[in-house]
């Protein structure tokens, strides 16, 4: 039986409700998240509100959120070596340096130590008990690609350009980035290389603001934010948002959520790729640009600022900006 217009509204009203929990959660994962509160948040009751989550995103309330904080801290222990392990902890939420030791191992089978020593060469997602096939990330950068640099004459930034085999150059600039007010409707599950999913998602965000006048060539920019780290976290629990910039007061109604983008300082790499390159490139700026840039990745979210329309360019290439948060090393 087809959806009803009045099924449809309420199904959207209800993924815009738990959509601005899960941004909420995402944001303040260094406070306490009650279920009164966060019920609050969503306007549903405190007695369905646990189930409705549940239903929607799979996973029960407070299996999300300390999912979510291990997963944040499992990043930040690689990526802030100058963190403490209870800093680390207190910073995503844990009570105390035990409860999240405790946590952790449960999550990943090892301590919170070991995964830092291992320095990545074992973290990921793959590494977790209910999964037995281990797989190292390689050591070989050098062989994959090779990084060169040079000083812009204008702007005396250094610019970095990454050769690799079978994909164009990619170009690094460290450089201030504005924040940005978005609109977007997200997807929660496998996306890599899906490039019919990303064409869905920013068609259905289109659907909604042309005729609310509110795409508006050039100065409007369209942006995928990505919530999750996929060598960390599960396929089916990945979480992308596709987004278009909006004026700070727009109205959003329906599937289409609304956050703020920080700005900041951003490893900006601009990049020439097809649909499914996206993951070799990210793998070249995080692996064989970052660990000799200086840099560190912030925990702000990063995202990918789209420039073109792939169908219409002669070899149906993506041009994109990969914007990585960073702050020095």
């Amino acid at each position: 039986m087809a959806e009803t217009p009045r099924q449809k509204f309420q199904r959207e009203e209800y993924t815009s409700r738990i959509n601005r929990v899960i941004d909420y959660i995402e944001n303040n994962l260094d406070r306490e998240l009650s279920l009164k509160h966060l019920a609050a948040v969503a306007n549903f009751s405190q007695f369905y509100f646990h189930r409705i989550f549940k239903a929607m995103v799979g996973e029960t309330l407070n299996s999300f959120i300390q999912r979510i904080r291990v997963e944040k801290a499992a990043i930040q222990l690689i990526a802030s070596p100058r963190k403490t392990i209870t800093e680390v902890a207190l910073d995503c939420g844990f009570s105390s340096s035990a409860s999240f030791a405790r946590v952790f191992k449960e999550f990943y089978n090892k301590s919170a130590s070991q995964w830092r020593d291992e320095a990545g060469a074992e973290n990921s997602k793959i590494c977790k008990v209910k999964n037995n096939n281990r797989q190292s990330v390689s050591n070989n950068r050098e062989e994959q690609s090779r990084v060169l640099s040079h000083i812009d004459p204008v702007t005396q930034n250094f610019i970095w350009r990454i050769n690799m085999a079978g994909i164009n150059d990619i170009q690094i600039e460290v450089k201030e980035m504005p924040e940005f007010h978005v609109a977007y409707v997200r997807h929660i599950g496998a996306y890599q290389a899906d490039e019919d999913l990303f064409r869905e998602l920013f068609e259905r965000l289109m659907r909604w603001a042309v005729p609310r006048g509110l795409f508006k060539p050039p100065e409007t920019l369209f942006l995928s934010t990505y919530h999750d780290d996929p060598k960390i976290t599960e396929d089916d629990k990945l979480r992308v948002s596709v987004c278009m910039t909006v004026p700070e007061n727009t109205e959003v109604d329906g599937e289409v959520g609304k956050m703020k983008i920080p700005g900041g300082k951003f490893a900006v790499a601009r990049c020439e790729i097809q649909a499914d390159q996206y993951e070799q490139a990210w793998d070249a700026v995080m692996g064989s640009w970052m660990p000799d840039s200086g840099y560190q990745p912030d925990d702000r979210l990063c995202y990918e600022m789209s420039l073109n329309n792939p169908d219409e360019h002669p070899e149906k290439l993506h041009i994109v900006n990969i914007c990585v948060p960073v702050k020095p090393l």
